[in-house]
Order: C-alpha cells, then structure tokens, then sequence
C-alpha cells in the first residue's frame, strides 16, 4: 500500500472520528462528557461549553475533510499538526482540571501524536524530491571531415 493511501486512510479516519465526537457532544453533551475525562458534570448553564465544543469539533473535521477532498494535501499535513493543539489542550485541560489522567493521556494526548504523526506523514509524502545540481550534457567532439 502506497504511502499516499496509507495517509488517506489515516486522515478519512480522523474525520469520521472527529465528526463523531463532534456529534456527540452537540446532540448528548450530558451522556459525552463524562468520557471527555472531567471529574464533574458543569454547573449552571455550563452544559453549553460542551455544545460549544462539539462545535469545534465539527469544524476541525471540516477543515480537514475540505482539504482532502480538494487535493491539497500539503497544506492538509500542515493543518493536521495545527489541529494537534486543539487534542493536546483538552489533555491539558482535562490534567488542571483534575480529572482523569488515564483519560487526558490515553484519549486526548494519544489523539494528539497521532495527529502530529499523521500531519508528518503527509508532509513526508508531499515533499519535493531533491534534486541534484544540473550537469551540463556534454557536447559531441567535432567529427574530422
């Protein structure tokens, strides 16, 4: 399997994944959340911060999605390793917050080098081959007449 498939195998995935999730929380935040790794369930009208970011989740996955679709696959590389911070916040998140530690690194922190291998991976297949310097093509040697 070519590295180009290997890769939009690995991104489709991320995707749905995150599209997934996404879903979750915007439709069930109160059934989501205690999977996000938090130790409480939020006070007051705190639920929205979950809609919120079932939200951004969708659009992360979107980002990714339209990038793909389009072909462009460099700056898709790119973007995974951006979106890397959004997994690697909510690990940090979850860890200041005290909740489970399992869960921030095992969930959250796994999400984000895998994002962060799969944003190399792409990178390493788009780039530019190297070249090497021009040699000038030698010219025939006059033919005696």
């Amino acid at each position: 399997m070519s590295l180009k498939r290997i890769n939009t195998v690995v991104t489709t995935v991320f995707i749905l994944f995150i599209v997934w999730f996404g879903l979750e929380f915007v439709l069930a935040p109160e059934a989501t959340a205690p999977a996000f790794g938090l130790p409480s369930w939020p006070s007051g009208d705190g639920g929205g911060f979950l809609v919120i970011k079932g939200i951004r989740d969708l659009t992360l996955a979107l980002v990714l999605a339209v990038l793909l679709l389009t072909g462009h696959r460099r700056a898709l590389g790119w973007v995974l390793l951006a979106e890397s911070f959004a997994a690697f916040g909510d690990m940090t998140t979850v860890l200041a917050h005290d909740g489970s530690t399992a869960t921030a690194l095992g969930v959250h922190g796994l999400t984000a080098a895998a994002m962060v291998a799969a944003g190399l991976l792409m990178l390493r297949e788009t780039r530019k081959p190297a070249t090497s310097p021009a040699t000038p093509k030698a010219t025939p040697a006059p033919q005696p007449a």
